[in-house]
């Protein structure tokens, strides 16, 4: 098991996952990333649209901006966010996750996502 915090080696991506690179734009004193997300340790899972397991707490992608730089990425709506610049973000609170986002040092951001779509794609390809 994984904690909160620890920072992980790049390593192979897991069937279901993707590799999202995000190059932030600058506007004035704001670098923009170009989504926003939801959920988190701290947060009521039952509200979460994207998961069909009512009990996971992880953080997801619930918004983003018509060409923006995560949407340039190929960030998608719906996108579980497993790791943040190698950091796992499986364990964190919404708090914790959005200033591992914006964390003003970076102007690159490397995600680690589970899609749900190439997950399912996946899961039916290996019942066949």
């Amino acid at each position: 098991m994984l904690l909160q915090g620890h920072q992980l080696r790049d390593g192979c991506v897991q069937p279901g996952q993707q590799r999202v690179e995000i190059h932030k734009l600058r506007q004035g004193e704001n670098l923009i990333l170009g989504f926003s997300i939801g959920g988190g340790i701290d947060q009521d899972p039952s509200q979460n649209p994207f998961s069909e397991d009512k009990t996971d707490k992880g953080i997801y992608v619930t918004r983003v901006s018509e060409g923006g730089p995560a949407e340039i990425a190929g960030l998608q709506i719906g996108d579980k966010i497993m790791q943040v610049n190698g950091w796992d973000m499986t364990m964190v609170t919404h708090d914790q996750a959005r200033k591992r986002l914006t964390k003003r040092s970076e102007e690159v951001v490397r995600l680690l996502v589970t899609r749900q779509s190439l997950q399912k794609a996946v899961q039916q390809s290996m019942l066949s």
